[in-house]
């Protein structure tokens, strides 16, 4: 009988390098109470995006566009950006990882806040490079003069996440642009705003003007958040030049963005007024939080994003309100999975929502266990 060895497959030395994605709880939860923990929108897709997806099914046996015409043509008439500098993935993240694998090598340098969105620590890891996160201020905002001092000869990619994910915070574009001066034009900026529609410092449509005094700049924005189509995975990338698109494209896999987000993203473009209704009605939603909060004692940051970053008391117990809350039916993010312990990040829902949240959370403080 032959013996059975025992091997172990060895991985690229990347692969140890690479945190597993922190992923919330839930995903699979449809029965909970309120589900504020992935920055979802609470309301479904627009009547006339689902009657779209549903005229796309019946194209399913063919492959999507790989370029996605119609789609950048809709972008570049909304935004006023070329189709050639127009870039279309599955989700924004999708475009991140793909300037992250397009600019960084070993040897290289990426600068970002910190904390801020998980996936930015990925792109160095993947790549070999070096990541240089900078604190924030305390604020809990970017600090713009720190990014840009860290700025080496090195440097190849710098990160701006505006408004900020986790904390919720935002910088004036006024700022943005001033930094912007001073970053070498040999390196890309990504300025990531997958919450600007929430951002009452300034308009969304504001910050394109950027990308005409820059060539290295990168303005990412998703479908997923104001638009409720995180499900179906479509975001986009406005650059300011053709060959940073080009980039992001050789680095991708082919029909990277599917028929249905295609269809639905055309769709949802076209309704705009719907859009601004459901940003204002967020808006009054993330007043009622925050007063909430603010009767309970609890410090929150300034926030111009579709959630609220929270401070808990130093004598709670992270973990224990976040398992308190969802043995409730609340799911929320721990701080700690975030870069920073003793906090909470919790999407503005619905109302309803809201206030099962807030009687949920005033109830584990009550307890004495909480300390």
């Amino acid at each position: 009988m032959t013996a059975v060895t025992s091997h172990r497959v060895e991985f690229a030395a990347r692969i140890g390098r690479i945190s597993v994605y922190p992923t919330a709880a839930g995903y699979g939860d449809r029965a909970a109470a309120a589900n504020l923990a992935s920055n979802e929108s609470p309301e479904p897709p627009m009547p006339e995006v689902l009657a779209a997806i549903e005229r796309a099914l019946g194209s399913l046996h063919r492959y999507p566009d790989p370029a996605a015409g119609r789609l950048r043509e809709r972008l570049a008439g909304r935004y006023g950006v070329p189709v050639a500098r127009i870039a279309v993935g599955n989700g924004s993240c999708d475009l991140l990882l793909a300037a992250g694998e397009a600019l960084l090598e070993p040897g290289a340098e990426v600068v970002y806040g910190w904390p801020s969105f998980s996936v930015y620590p990925h792109l160095a890891a993947a790549a070999g490079a070096r990541a240089v996160a900078v604190p924030l201020d305390d604020a809990e905002r970017l600090d713009l003069d720190t990014i840009a001092a860290e700025i080496t000869a090195a440097t190849r990619l710098v990160i701006v996440c505006n408004p900020n994910n986790p904390t919720s915070t935002a910088l004036p574009l006024e700022a943005i642009e001033a930094m912007l001066g001073r970053i070498p034009p040999h390196v890309a900026v990504v300025l990531d705003e997958a919450y600007c529609e929430f951002n009452l410092l300034a308009d969304p449509d504001d910050s394109i003007a950027l990308l005409a005094g820059h060539p290295n700049l990168m303005l990412l924005r998703t479908f997923s958040k104001v638009y409720g189509l995180c499900g179906l995975r479509i975001g986009f990338a406005l650059c300011g030049s053709e060959a940073l698109k080009r980039a992001l494209d050789k680095v991708r896999q082919p029909f990277s963005c599917n028929a249905l987000a295609q269809a639905a993203a055309i769709e949802a473009l076209a309704h705009t007024d719907e859009v601004t209704r459901r940003v204002e009605r967020t808006l009054a939603r993330r007043i009622g939080l925050q007063e909430g909060l603010a009767a309970l004692g609890l410090k929150h940051a300034e926030s111009q994003a579709n959630f609220v970053w929270v401070t808990l008391p130093e004598w709670c117990e992270e973990d224990a309100i976040v398992a308190g809350l969802s043995a409730r039916g609340v799911l929320v993010r721990a701080g700690g999975a975030l870069g920073r312990e003793r906090a909470l990040r919790v999407t503005v829902g619905t109302e309803r929502e809201n206030r099962l949240f807030l009687e949920a959370l005033a109830e584990l403080l009550a307890q004495p266990q909480a300390a």
